[in-house]
C-alpha cells in the first residue's frame, strides 16, 4: 500500500499544484467598455455585404405583368397549367424548387437565359444583372428577387451546443451566432476565438477577442456565409483534462496489475 501511495503521490501533488495555480479567466463580453461607450447611440456601419460564392444555393424569382413570363422564368413550370407535364419538366421543377446552385466558376444555369455569371457579386448586383438581361430581351420591367438558401454558420469547440445553423436573414453578427449555439462554456477562450473563412478560393484564419470593445467596430463583427467559428478551451483546463486522463490510466493499470497478482495468489493457495 505504501508503495502504491508513493507512486500516486507525484500525480496527486501535480494536480493540486495545477489547480492552485490556475489563471483567472475574464468571461465578461466587451469587459473594457466604459460609461462613454455605453452612452453612445451611434451605430457603426461595419456590415460586410456577402457576395455570391461557389456552392451557394440561390432562390431566384421573377415577377412581371406577364403571367406566362412569370411561369416560364420561375422554376420552369409553364406546363403545369396543362393536363400533363413531361418527366423532364417535372425533374427540372423539383431541382429548381431547391434553388440554383452556383458552380465552381461562379455560374448558374437559369431557365431560357442559360448560363449566367453571378460569382463575386452582391445580391443587389446579381439582381441588376438578371433584370437587365430579362428587360433587354424577354420581359418588360421585371422584378427579380434573390435570396441565399444555404447561408450557414458552423460553431464548434467550447460552445454549449456545437452545430451548423442556417441563417435566414443573411446577416448575422458573431454574438448572435454564439447565442444560437447556447453561448460559450465557462472554459471557452473569449479572447482568442478563431473564425475560419473561405472566400474567392482562399482560406483565411481570423482571430477575434470577445472581451475587447474594438470588435464592435471591426468588419469581423459580422460573419459571412459558411464561416466556421471555433472556440478554444482554456489551456489550463485542457492540461487538467490530460492529467485526469493520465491519472485514470495509471489507476486502471495499477488495479489490473493488483488483480493479476491476486489471481496468481489465489491460484497457488488452492493447490
Amino acid at each position: 500500500m505504501k508503495q502504491i501511495f508513493r507512486l500516486k503521490f507525484p500525480w496527486l501533488l501535480l494536480i493540486l499544484i495545477t489547480v492552485g495555480c490556475g489563471p483567472n479567466r475574464d468571461i465578461v463580453y466587451f469587459s473594457n467598455l466604459d460609461d462613454d461607450d455605453i452612452n453612445k447611440a451611434k451605430i457603426i456601419e461595419n456590415v460586410v455585404i456577402p457576395t455570391i460564392q461557389p456552392d451557394d444555393l440561390l432562390s431566384i424569382t421573377v415577377n412581371s405583368l406577364s403571367a406566362e413570363s412569370n411561369m416560364l422564368f420561375n422554376q420552369g413550370v409553364l406546363g403545369s397549367l396543362g393536363s400533363s407535364v413531361s418527366d423532364a419538366n417535372r425533374s427540372r421543377q423539383s431541382t429548381q424548387a431547391e434553388g440554383y446552385l452556383v458552380d465552381k466558376n461562379g455560374n448558374i444555369n437559369f431557365p431560357v437565359l442559360g448560363r449566367i455569371h453571378l460569382g463575386g457579386l452582391t445580391k443587389e448586383a446579381a439582381t441588376d444583372t438578371i433584370q437587365n438581361i430579362l428587360n433587354r430581351e424577354y420581359v418588360k420591367d421585371p422584378t427579380v428577387n434573390i435570396r441565399f438558401l444555404n447561408f450557414k454558420i458552423t460553431l464548434i469547440g467550447e460552445v454549449k451546443n456545437p452545430s451548423t445553423v442556417t441563417i435566414l436573414t443573411e446577416q448575422v453578427n458573431i454574438l448572435e451566432a454564439i447565442s444560437l449555439a447556447g453561448d460559450l462554456t465557462v472554459i471557452g477562450k473569449r479572447e482568442n476565438v478563431l473564425i475560419i473563412r473561405e472566400k474567392d478560393g482562399e482560406r483565411k484564419l481570423i482571430r477575434v477577442n470577445l472581451n475587447d470593445k474594438e470588435l464592435l467596430t471591426s468588419p469581423n463583427y459580422f460573419l459571412q456565409q459558411n464561416d466556421i467559428v471555433y472556440v478554444e478551451p482554456d489551456s489550463f483546463k485542457a492540461a487538467q483534462a490530460n492529467l485526469r486522463r493520465a491519472n485514470i490510466q495509471f489507476v486502471l493499470s495499477t488495479t489490473l496489475s493488483a488483480l493479476s497478482v491476486l489471481t496468481v495468489i489465489l491460484a497457488l493457495s488452492t493447490r
